[in-house]
């Protein structure tokens, strides 16, 4: 299997980049071609230029963003870890969907109609909060952000998501709590990979 990992987190040594190593090490370990975006390592600019929109309606695609639809076609499964900040992803990541997830390669309109092009892809989401999980439940939080990154960006590009786990309360939590989510990690990318 080739898989691919989206990461967005600024601190290398976040809890973030705990998961992203957990999910690697798993994906190497189970013989998984591996590779890993990391956004801010990477210096990936997320702001969607005009001359963006020039270049793709002239059918060109921007060097930087013809990377990553290489990348997003070799894989077969993407994993996505990055922060819930602000009730939503990080722009970095916001960024890179705007920028990548294009017309043309991402999806197309037949018709009138949005048909997704990605429909042989497996997306796994995983994020932290720094709000405990079940007051996000209770407010409706994980169900409205599930609708806007699963629905409205992977499954509108017709990509299968697999799960979308949250890891609550992460700056406020014990090591023991943040050992049991790594746990957690390993169970979830073990079904799923």
């Amino acid at each position: 299997m080739n898989h691919l990992i989206v990461y967005a987190h600024p601190n290398p040594r976040s809890f973030n980049h705990a998961i992203m190593d957990t999910v690697v090490d798993l994906s190497d370990k189970k013989g998984h071609e591996t590779r890993v975006r990391d956004l801010y390592a990477m210096n990936f600019n997320p702001v969607l230029q005009g001359s963006d929109f020039e270049a793709f309606h002239k059918g060109d695609v921007p060097k930087d963003i013809q990377e990553e639809h290489e990348h997003i076609k070799w894989a077969d499964t993407i994993t996505f870890i990055y922060p819930i900040w602000w009730a939503a992803m990080p722009a970095m990541m916001k960024g890179y969907v705007d920028k990548v997830f294009s017309n043309g390669f991402a999806y197309e309109y037949v018709g009138g109609n949005p048909v997704g092009l990605l429909g042989d892809k497996t997306v796994i989401i995983l994020n932290t909060t720094g709000s405990p999980s079940d007051l996000y439940e209770q407010m409706g939080m994980h169900d409205a952000i599930k609708l806007v990154s699963d629905t409205g960006k992977f499954q509108f590009c017709d990509m299968k998501v697999a799960t979308h786990t949250f890891f609550g309360a992460v700056p406020k939590v014990d090591d023991d709590t943040r050992k049991g989510y790594l746990q957690d990690v390993k169970r979830i990318m073990d079904m799923y990979l």
